[in-house]
């Protein structure tokens, strides 16, 4: 029988799964009023006082740790069926490395593994891990408990939680308040289940659309990504939960966009590195409080990060104040001999990584890997005990700032209480909603209600689930698909309008990827997939064509060499343009992909991205109406590969060139302008944006208001997304043209105005100077408020008078 709750009267609140008779006559007399006796020597010592400073308590217990209980700390045991070859504790345990306990473990029956047994119910989860935490508090030494940890960066990656859209679609609905709950969901379902620590979010800033984990991430610009990572790591945070930060650092820049086995030599300038790619973790652990981070497989100008004291010491702890502790991302410290050489031995890895400030080795394979040669190192005198004593001092802190010395267990009924809650169900269906970006829109959008009797659903995107499933994400969901999606609304809101449907394509062609560079006839199977979406759209009112890629076209590991539809997706765009019918393109994928045909021909584009379990609702809902979009677009489209790299910010004439008449902007050589720029969005309502008033109080050291009035002159409610753009006249050294510097999402009914107000601080105008120093030059700023960042509404300036410092990078 599984006592729900300790009938101990501990004020500390330790609850759930415990065998109350084990409790009772084995191990009861460690648990007392308000603190347990962790070390079992009959005494409240430091460490286990809740009313010591977590400082002290970190000393007291450090100063009694063995040499083996220290390694122990810096290592992680990945859960059963990965690595862990026991789901829950057995008598072995006591001879295995663990005994002497352990950093974290890391997916415990989640779910991946599918022969878990304690997956599901949510209960039973919560159980497992009570049982292994009673194994790490009651049969080890000092009764260290140990670091649940997960992915979690599109909800938990958990069989059966929430499930969100993923980080490229949750970055388009540029809403930070949003972002704070999704962040509170991901934490609460954590807490619920038995976890402590989530690795989310990414805070890659993307700059080259073809990376394969451009779908994991944010967006392409700095500031959006930061804003983002500090909401959802304070949303985490509110719910008693860790998180860990990916990927740090310089890891979304491999060479051409390159991802597998590559993910390396990002040629990137230093101060770019600052401004733009450490910039969001910078923010998340300065103003987030994060307290954890992964190091990434990738090198900076020929030094691994996961072996460079600049990055992982100088900068994180010495620069930001992170006082958490870093993670390898899997095998990111081995390559510093399999792939890097920079070590001529794992022994020599193990080294160089612990020295420049790496805390826990994380990866797919026995912790004894790691402990032995670090112990070796140690008993060698090659590895200094006081470096060691530093990388436990990390991980201890952040076990107490989790709370896990005094609570360490977690109560079962609350798991089902918790996950996959009405409230939690209906923000993800928001999140779907809000992140749909609407690029064309000929007037066929929304579908008028009363005179569409038949709609076509075609494209190989129409039923594909995968591109809502992640090996980061909730597991086990049931997918709304597109087809779904706009079959049940019409079932439920248009009784006798028919859905009729036809594939009209697969996702690729046979010889796809190399279809991308050598071009191949279509086959009688693929003309044939055509003719028939082709003859039933001629007989329906609309059609609506899902295309795009799955999970198996982008994520990890996976880039490519076109941004065009694969295989024949484009030729059923045209066969049913060419039909004369309305056709509204939906666009499923993970990047911006190059739409061109669609955005001169097609009636109406919809940007889905991975739009998470309920994304087929939320896509009808924006079709026929009854929801009015208003994401933007967190990167920009590119017309071709060729165009890149192109995104913003940039440097003044970077991306400019041959630009002459034309709605391509084409030179004599080339296209110049993008497909659709960072920030777009249409709306099926328009506003007017007026009233700019500046109020500049750098000077007496406080911060600039800018604030506008925006009026919505529309015949229906919508949100606007007003986008704040400030530009440093003229400075000692080249700076970026324009820099997002505010933005909201705020709602307004027809004819109603609301005041928008930004803040922006000092350090927000800053550069890196000659001396590379941080410093806000004095003179003139520029100010943009717009709709995207080529669509300004209101424009205008502003003075510093003296330089503001800020020190060195």
């Amino acid at each position: 029988m599984r006592n729900r709750l300790l009938a101990l009267g501990l004020a500390v609140g330790m609850l759930g799964g415990i065998h109350c008779t084990a409790l009772a006559q084995k191990k009861s007399s460690i648990y007392h009023k308000g603190w347990i006796d962790l070390n079992k020597n009959g005494k409240k010592d430091v460490y286990e006082d809740v009313s010591k400073p977590i400082e002290e308590r970190v000393e007291d217990l450090l100063s009694q740790m063995s040499v083996e209980e220290k390694t122990c700390q810096m290592v992680t045991l990945y859960g059963y069926g990965r690595v862990a070859k026991d789901e829950i504790p057995t008598p072995e345990w006591k001879n295995e490395l663990w005994k002497d306990g352990l950093g974290n473990i890391d997916e415990p029956s989640n779910g991946v593994y599918t022969g878990a047994q304690y997956s599901f119910p949510y209960g039973k989860h919560v159980w497992a891990l009570n049982e292994i935490q009673k194994f790490f508090v009651e049969q080890t030494r000092l009764g260290i408990p140990v670091d649940f940890t997960d992915e979690g960066i599109r909800g938990l990656n958990h069989y059966k939680a929430t499930s969100f859209p993923a980080q490229i679609g949750v970055g388009a609905t540029w809403n930070k308040d949003l972002v704070h709950e999704i962040g509170k969901v991901i934490g609460k379902e954590a807490y619920a289940l038995g976890y402590s620590n989530v690795y989310t979010p990414v805070l890659d800033v993307n700059r080259d659309q073809r990376w394969g984990r451009t779908v994991e991430c944010f967006g392409e610009d700095p500031y959006l990504v930061g804003e983002y990572g500090v909401n959802i790591t304070k949303g985490v945070a509110s719910e008693g939960v860790a998180n860990t930060l990916k990927h740090y650092a310089v890891y979304s820049a491999p060479k051409g966009g390159r991802d597998g086995h590559v993910r390396t030599d990002p040629h990137i300038t230093w101060r770019e590195v600052h401004q733009v790619y450490l910039y969001p973790f910078k923010k998340a652990i300065m103003e987030g409080g994060a307290l954890g981070v992964m190091s990434s497989y990738n090198d900076y100008d020929g030094v691994p990060i996961t072996g460079s004291k600049l990055f992982l010491d100088d900068i994180l702890r010495k620069k930001y104040g992170f006082k958490g502790y870093v993670v390898t991302d899997s095998d990111a410290l081995a390559y510093l001999y399999t792939k890097h050489r920079v070590a001529d031995s794992y022994k020599e890895a193990v080294r160089q990584a612990v020295n420049a400030g790496v805390n826990v080795r994380t990866t797919f394979n026995d912790p004894n890997n790691f402990v032995k040669p670090l112990r070796e190192l140690i008993q060698e005198g090659n590895m200094s005990m006081d470096v060691v004593n530093d990388r436990v001092r990390d991980v201890l802190y952040v076990k107490f700032r989790e709370g896990l010395f005094d609570k360490p267990f977690r109560e079962e009924e609350n798991a089902d209480k918790v996950v996959r809650s009405k409230k939690h169900l209906d923000l993800s269906l928001q999140a779907s909603r809000e992140s749909i970006v609407l690029l064309k829109n000929e007037g066929v959008l929304p579908l008028n209600k009363k005179s569409t009797k038949k709609v076509l659903v075609c494209g190989p995107m129409a039923k594909n689930q995968s591109a809502s499933i992640s090996r980061y994400g909730a597991l086990g969901i049931d997918v709304v698909t597109g087809l779904r999606g706009i079959q049940e609304y019409c079932d439920k809101n248009l009784k006798g309008v028919e859905v009729d449907y036809a594939l009209g394509s697969e996702l690729h062609d046979k010889g796809w990827p190399d279809s991308e560079v050598y071009d191949r006839p279509m086959d009688n199977r693929e003309k044939n997939l055509i003719a028939e979406a082709e003859g039933k759209a001629k007989d329906s009112d609309a059609v609506i064509v899902f295309v795009g890629e799955d999970e198996t076209m982008v994520g990890e590991n996976l880039s490519r060499t076109s941004l065009q539809l694969p295989g024949r997706q484009k030729d059923l765009v045209k066969a049913m343009v060419e039909t004369g019918k309305p056709v509204v393109v939906v666009l499923l994928s993970g990047r911006p992909l190059a739409l061109n045909y669609s955005a001169r021909d097609a009636d109406a584009i919809l940007a889905g991205w991975f739009p998470g379990e309920f994304g087929g609702n939320a896509i009808a809902d924006v079709i026929f109406g009854d929801y009015n979009p208003a994401g933007r677009l967190a990167m920009t489209f590119p017309r071709s590969v060729g165009q890149i790299p192109i995104n913003f910010p940039n440097k003044p004439y970077s991306q400019a060139g041959q630009a002459h008449e034309g709605p391509n902007g084409t030179g004599d050589s080339r296209v110049v302008e993008p497909l659709y720029n960072f920030g777009y969005g249409l709306s099926y309502t328009n506003f007017r944006y007026s009233n700019l008033k500046i109020e500049n109080n750098i000077d007496k050291g406080g911060k600039l208001k800018v604030s506008c009035d925006i009026t919505n002159i529309g015949e229906r409610a919508g949100d606007e997304v007003p986008q704040l753009y400030i530009k440093d006249d003229f400075s000692s050294i080249i700076t970026y043209d324009w820099q997002l510097r505010g933005f909201d999402r705020v709602h307004i009914q027809p004819k109603e105005t609301k005041t928008v107000t930004f803040e922006v601080s000092p350090q927000d105008l800053s550069l890196i100077n000659r001396d590379m120093e941080e410093v806000t030059e004095a003179g003139t700023f520029k100010v943009n408020i717009g709709q995207a960042s080529d669509n300004i509404r209101l424009k205008g300036e502003f003075k510093i008078n003296k330089d503001i410092k800020f020190g060195k990078i």
